[in-house]
């Protein structure tokens, strides 16, 4: 069986299409040869375990690798020290068998003795006992020992899970103090930055459901060195990995220019790349309109592959809208971001704002933060929107006229500008600004995601988003739109504007652009006109 592209679990070169991760683990090796402990923490579905795994192979020449999985330890393993110590123990004696270690000598005498605790379930065995016969086994071997565990904030809110961690900082300041020997190196790998996470913890006798818990505490773990390796992939890794496939399903397709799209519209996201992919290779070609891989790895092929995305339900998008229902102050700042185009300047400490970014919704540029990238700003966008629909009388009116729209399989910009303005002016005309600055930006979405939705996707331009000016894309059937939305600020700034969509229009390559500008000065004209602009035509609507 071939090669395939992977969104679940673990992905094995020998399986799977995947980046060339060699870069990676070098940075990460460095880390280990200097002997750091640190953590790998990044949003849910971003290639941590396959790194990890990856990692491990790349060090067992040299060092002794032990890893650990928590989520393979059920809750009650964490109900004490001495029930958790001794099942980490287990598991820990599992990896050294695992690795070949029980042929030396005094090792497989340390290992004994361990065993023999471990089979011994009723005895009482301390995490201090633990570390002991731990640090013990580092000095036996005759390589260094790495220990990995994944998924480590699986198990952070007990107190059991604090005091695992503090051993790790006392013997970690041993070693540079005493001379201790112990672990070469400590990874942690989950989702949460254990290094400065706060966790809330639970009464021993509590349950573990709609159960308040008795405090808060920081993690003793700020001895982790901070790990910057990029794990999201350039467009120089995705075209790698495009080139694997392409030497196995000669698709003829632009590798360069795939590689650019896959990465224009994921920022490369690991799993959005891969999914968009395996989209591609396993659900668009063969479909209608796409008979055969050539077909499909085009742009249009594409582009439906990011529709199909959007409307299918995930891991991910599902681990995301629960994250959206849990933090609720987390969606109504992301709400603003996005529909109301406020920009966010990122404060440090600032709670919603570091769990945007752990949590994989947002990035900081130049300080401020921005959405990560556009599939997750549209299907945050189709979230939000479909909410205000319940509110709107806009979406079920652009849903009857949605026909009107379609022609020959393109749509009719034009046409659907000037209904929005007549409808907009029928509902909306005695709203005053302060109203507009709420809500004109929702209210000209809400018209059009009925319209073009099942045929095409929108985004919002990261680059022009601003309280006084958004740019909306539109794909349509493989054809790109630019649709300024703009708050009327008198003829210069109005001038200003129509100059900085032509110019952005060239980046489009487009000679044809749109503008719907908000205007509440009472002599305004209403309706939809065409401006010249130098070789280019601008449709405007006024409401």
């Amino acid at each position: 069986m071939g090669k395939r592209f992977n969104v679940t679990g673990l992905c094995v070169p020998r399986k799977h299409y995947m980046v060339n991760l060699e870069n990676r683990l070098v940075q990460a090796k460095k880390m280990v040869e200097e002997g750091a402990y640190f953590t790998i923490h990044r949003a849910r579905q971003y290639g941590k375990t396959t790194l990890l795994y990856a990692l491990e192979e790349y060090l067992k020449t040299d060092y002794l690798v032990v890893s650990i999985d928590f989520q393979k330890l059920s809750a009650e393993k964490f109900e004490n020290g001495s029930r958790f110590s001794l099942y980490f123990a287990l598991c820990f004696l599992n990896e050294l068998d695992r690795n070949g270690q029980s042929d030396i000598p005094e090792l497989y005498q340390e290992m004994k003795i361990l065993q023999n605790i471990c089979q011994n379930r009723d005895s009482t065995y301390s995490l201090y006992e633990l570390f002991a016969n731990l640090n013990h086994i580092c000095r036996l071997s005759t390589r260094p020992v790495v220990l990995m565990i994944d998924e480590v904030d699986s198990a952070s809110n007990n107190q059991v899970f604090l005091d695992f961690l503090a051993q790790f900082r006392g013997y970690y300041l041993e070693r540079e103090t005493k001379g201790t020997v112990t672990f070469q190196s400590v990874i942690l790998v989950g989702l949460y930055d254990i290094k400065n996470l706060k966790v809330k913890i639970r009464p021993e006798n509590a349950q573990k459901t709609n159960s308040p818990w008795n405090q808060m505490v920081q993690t003793p773990f700020n001895i982790a060195a901070d790990f910057d390796v990029d794990m999201s992939f350039s467009a120089a890794d995705i075209a790698g990995m495009l080139q694997e496939y392409e030497d196995d399903a000669h698709t003829g397709m632009d590798i360069a220019g795939m590689a650019d799209l896959l990465h224009s519209y994921t920022s490369g996201y690991p799993f959005l790349v891969s999914c968009l992919c395996k989209l591609m290779d396993e659900e668009i070609a063969g479909s209608e309109g796409f008979p055969t891989k050539e077909n499909t790895w085009t742009k249009d092929g594409f582009l439906a592959a990011v529709r199909m995305l959007l409307t299918e339900e995930n891991t991910l998008f599902e681990s995301m809208d629960n994250k959206l229902i849990d933090y609720p102050e987390l969606k109504q700042m992301l709400k603003g971001l996005l529909l109301l185009g406020k920009p966010i300047e990122n404060i440090p400490g600032n709670e919603s704002m570091r769990m945007a970014v752990m949590f994989g919704f947002a990035k900081v540029q130049n300080g401020f933060l921005h959405v990560s990238n556009r599939i997750f700003e549209t299907r945050l966008y189709n979230g939000f929107l479909a909410e205000e629909s319940l509110n709107s009388d806009m979406p079920q009116i652009a849903l009857a006229e949605k026909n009107q729209f379609i022609r020959d399989g393109k749509l009719d910009v034009e046409l659907l500008l000037r209904k929005f303005v007549a409808h907009y002016t029928e509902l909306f005309g005695d709203y005053g600004e302060r109203f507009l600055e709420e809500d004109g930006r929702r209210i000209f979405l809400l018209y059009v995601r009925p319209v073009i939705n099942g045929n095409g996707n929108y985004y919002i331009e990261a680059r022009t988003r601003n309280h006084r000016r958004t740019d909306v894309i539109i794909d349509f059937q493989g054809r790109q739109t630019v649709i300024e939305l703009k708050i009327w600020r008198g003829n210069e700034y109005h001038s200003r504007g129509e100059e900085q969509l032509s110019e952005y229009l060239d980046y489009y390559q487009l000679k044809k652009g749109y503008m719907v500008s908000f205007n509440f000065n009472k002599k305004k004209q209403v309706g939809v006109h065409e401006v010249a602009v130098g070789d280019k035509i601008l449709v405007e609507a006024v409401v």
